[in-house]
């Protein structure tokens, strides 16, 4: 505080700062920030995270099974008979096969999709009848080139989610525990 001594016989508003809110702030701030930080950096280290073998999934026939890649360096597509497709590149363009052989552009694979689906709900019974067994709903699976840019994956899901595929999973190779 500060405590105007003279006599000068005006009074003026005082214009000092009082910092020592600001300071008492500061320093319960800082004794939180003391206390708190080592307990969450101990609860972090000591963090254990499960480690599980992954169980085979059952196959069913009605699964369906998309392959997703892109072109190669030099523009080439992937083909069962074509033997010098070097593998997919990040910057090519986003290749997907319907069941591993037939390959399809975004508006094939919705179509196809949805029609597969709705041919098997209608051979199972309608809607209310597959839905009474959920073993019954087929599934996508994905196998994808680890170099597959995430936009041609994430496309693939969202055009078999939109013909109405509620699950979709991924094929991976795993690795061993070690």
């Amino acid at each position: 505080m500060a405590i105007a001594v003279g006599g000068g016989g005006e009074e003026r508003p005082m214009s000092d700062i009082n910092t020592t809110p600001l300071v008492d702030v500061m320093l319960v701030l800082l004794i939180i920030f003391l206390i708190t930080v080592p307990v969450a950096l101990q609860t972090v280290e000591k963090l254990k995270i499960p480690v599980f073998q992954a169980a085979e999934t059952k196959d069913k026939a009605e699964n369906l099974l998309i392959t997703v890649t892109t072109t190669d360096a030099q523009g080439r597509t992937p083909t069962l008979s074509q033997s010098d497709y070097s593998g997919a590149t990040r910057s090519g363009k986003c290749r997907v096969f319907f069941n591993n052989v037939t390959p399809v552009d975004s508006t094939e694979l919705y179509d196809k999709a949805f029609e597969r689906l709705d041919g098997i709900v209608q051979r199972e019974g309608g809607v209310e009848a597959i839905m009474q067994d959920p073993e019954k709903i087929p599934q996508v699976i994905i196998r994808a080139d680890v170099n597959t840019p995430w936009r041609c994956v994430a496309g693939t899901i969202f055009n078999v989610q939109a013909a109405g595929y509620p699950t979709v999973g991924f094929i991976s190779n795993p690795r061993p525990l070690s």
